[in-house]
């Protein structure tokens, strides 16, 4: 009986409390520009603060997502206690879709912990089925911005590096290249540079992307490898990348002027290997990039073939090339143009330095 009371009591207490010190909270909200430009990012900002402490409520609001002409992303969020008050913010950055004014017209959801919610957990009671909060729909101050046309989808302030080599290899030896775009911006707008040379290969690497988010914008890098193969002189065409400038808010062009490669005569595929590759075979991409690495080395180093008094089978003139390789790299190359699938652990161990050693290297293979 004496616990029933005290349980009894507790409860008076505590919506005595609720009654006397109820929670009380309000919220605003902000945009840090009234006027952007199309696909410029806009930080918006809403804060909920609590007259106390406010254990009993807790929020729904993530409008992230994409709608109709804008697109919303999550910055940031946080709670705290101020001064014994709770203070709840919500950050998030916009990219207008349209040419428009846009408003920014969301809904948070406040839960708030029930009067039954509070018996069944004093009381104990597990046999009621009533809903444990109560839900307030809170309608948030609208924003609105002004957003004004640039003409490219490309909007941000943006500095361009390219990193070649010298313009002069040897036959089906690559000629590399780096395109590097640096900033704050829109990088999501930027699409792969594309060449088409005539009698060259161009092999591109997947574009690396070193980003975050900011209230500002995406600041970090945008990162393509090339390599051109070819067995007579190219030229790297011109590349023009059109972007709107925030800082001077006019239209630029990044710009990778025109190349032109000088390539001397070399030792042909078919002089490395005796066999031709079979025609249904297609090379992965990811081993390419071993083929290209290296084959500049293999070429370098001048294997030379000895000319054969008996002919040999296409299995023992890969055995004697592989005993005759003078490093790694040459190696390498042999793995890839035989048959890069059924070497690929090795080549792998080889690239990773797992495998350090020319000797257990070809011990492996013969193995």
């Amino acid at each position: 009986m004496k616990k029933s009371l005290g349980r009894v009591f507790l409860i008076v207490f505590i919506f005595l409390q609720a009654g006397l010190f109820a929670s009380t909270y309000t919220w605003s909200a902000y945009a840090n520009k009234t006027t952007a430009y199309l696909h410029e990012a806009i930080h918006l900002k809403y804060v909920c603060s609590f007259s106390d402490a406010s254990e009993l409520y807790t929020i729904e609001f993530n409008p992230s997502g994409e709608y109709e002409k804008f697109t919303l992303k999550n910055l940031r969020s946080s709670e705290q206690i101020v001064d014994g008050k709770r203070v709840n913010s919500y950050e998030f950055v916009a990219f207008a879709k349209e040419a428009l004014e846009i408003e920014f017209a969301f809904e948070a959801i406040m839960k708030k912990t029930t009067k039954e919610s509070i018996e069944d957990t004093v009381i104990g009671r597990d046999n009621v089925k009533k809903e444990d909060f109560k839900k307030e729909p809170f309608k948030q101050k609208v924003l609105r911005v002004n957003v004004k046309e640039t003409n490219t989808p490309l909007v941000g302030d943006f500095a361009i590096e390219t990193k070649k080599n010298e313009p002069k290899v040897k036959a089906y030896e690559p000629y590399r290249m780096q395109v590097s775009i640096k900033g704050v911006g829109n990088f999501e707008a930027l699409k792969p540079i594309a060449f088409n040379i005539e009698g060259v290969r161009v092999f591109a690497e997947e574009i690396a992307r070193d980003y975050k988010l900011s209230e500002d914008g995406l600041h970090g890098e945008w990162i393509q490898k090339f390599a051109f193969v070819s067995e007579k002189d190219f030229r790297v065409p011109r590349v023009e990348i059109e972007y709107f400038s925030l800082r001077e808010q006019k239209l630029k062009k990044f710009v990778i002027n025109a190349l032109d490669v000088s390539v001397e005569a070399g030792f042909s595929k078919e002089e490395l290997l005796d066999e031709e590759p079979k025609k249904s075979f297609e090379f992965d991409y990811s081993y390419l990039y071993y083929l290209l690495a290296f084959v500049a080395g293999f070429l370098v180093a001048k294997i030379k073939v000895k000319k054969r008094v008996a002919k040999k089978s296409s299995d023992e003139e890969f055995r004697q090339k592989v005993q005759e390789a003078k490093s790694l790299d040459e190696l390498m190359i042999l793995l890839v143009l035989k048959d890069a699938k059924r070497y690929e652990k090795i080549i792998s161990d080889i690239e990773t330095k797992k495998v350090a050693s020319l000797k257990n290297a070809k011990r492996l293979i013969v193995d």
